[in-house]
């Protein structure tokens, strides 16, 4: 990684991420003018996100930090739904897959629905969630089909579902029949306390028709919108991403997935407007957030 490469990573997770971050985790950052004097209260990197990098490129070695600084790497696993949707998963696979949800207290496990029950009893009396896929990866199945599908999937312990719109249809300009479909599932889940995420497919998609695919899943109830299958072909953009933002506001959220296997990307897609990241690498994720810091935290 260059230096300028680093620099990026650094402003992100102190201008963006930590902000972010923080607001997701109800920690309030307050940022001290440059002009107020330091109180001596070891928060320097929660309380002046801002002002810890200039003050490194005035040549401190340290930047003081007491308990309470908020664990970044621990936060961004909080937003991240730990992915494993390969047909060729083997029950031993999802099992490590669960256990690293566990180890690193990811946000969920994302799993096709013949996996649901065995992921619901690895992570019970945990945090993380069950997350299952429905109507993947194509979304072109009967509506009925899809409800039934999530019935069962909520039936076997997941507590969030990632669904396919009907591609096709929104691109004839069936809105109407893709607002539905939407709303059937929604209701599946809520009539449980579930959440419904409804994934767009976005690089089937124009710019009309993912505002059009995101205010058809705002108004029929979703919990979130998504931006890709990773089946398709491409994934998450920052494009994208911000403007799925943009169009259903701050009200539900939106989920970067496809393609998203650095900590660069990470930070990019939170920058844009994600509020959660579906991804397969997500320790890998971890680790290099873990570097990237320390060679920082150094600088």
């Amino acid at each position: 990684m260059s230096a300028s490469d680093l620099d990026r990573l650094v402003d992100a997770v102190a201008d963006e991420v930590t902000r972010r971050l923080a607001a997701e985790y109800q920690v309030r950052v307050a940022r001290t003018p440059r002009d107020q004097p330091c109180t001596g209260c070891g928060q320097c990197a929660r309380k002046c996100a801002d002002n810890v990098k200039s003050v490194l490129d005035a040549g401190a070695d340290r930047i003081a930090a007491s308990p309470g600084t908020i664990d970044v790497e621990a936060a961004i696993a909080g937003f991240i739904d730990h992915t494993i949707l390969k047909p060729d998963a083997t029950p031993q696979e999802v099992e490590t897959v669960c256990d690293e949800a566990l180890r690193h207290s990811f946000a969920a496990v994302c799993v096709n629905p013949m996996w649901v029950r065995l992921v619901a009893r690895k992570l019970r009396d945990s945090k993380v969630i069950t997350c299952s896929v429905v109507g993947f990866p194509l979304g072109a199945q009967p509506t009925r089909a899809k409800a039934s599908e999530t019935r069962g999937a909520i039936r076997d312990g997941a507590r969030e579902i990632d669904m396919v719109i009907n591609v096709g249809l929104l691109k004839a300009g069936c809105d109407r029949e893709v607002e539905a479909d939407i709303r059937a599932l929604a209701e599946a889940c809520h009539e449980s306390g579930a959440k419904l995420k409804v994934i767009i497919e976005a690089a089937l998609l124009n710019d009309e028709e993912k505002i059009r695919a995101c205010r058809l899943a705002r108004s029929a109830g979703a919990d979130f919108v998504k931006t890709s299958t990773g089946f398709g072909p491409g994934g998450a953009t920052v494009h994208d991403v911000d403007l799925m933002r943009r169009t259903v506001g701050q009200g539900i959220g939106v989920k970067a997935s496809g393609g998203v296997r650095t900590f660069g990307d990470v930070t990019r897609m939170l920058a844009a407007g994600a509020t959660r990241i579906g991804a397969s690498a997500s320790v890998k994720i971890l680790k290099e957030a873990a570097e990237v810091l320390g060679r920082a935290r150094h600088a």
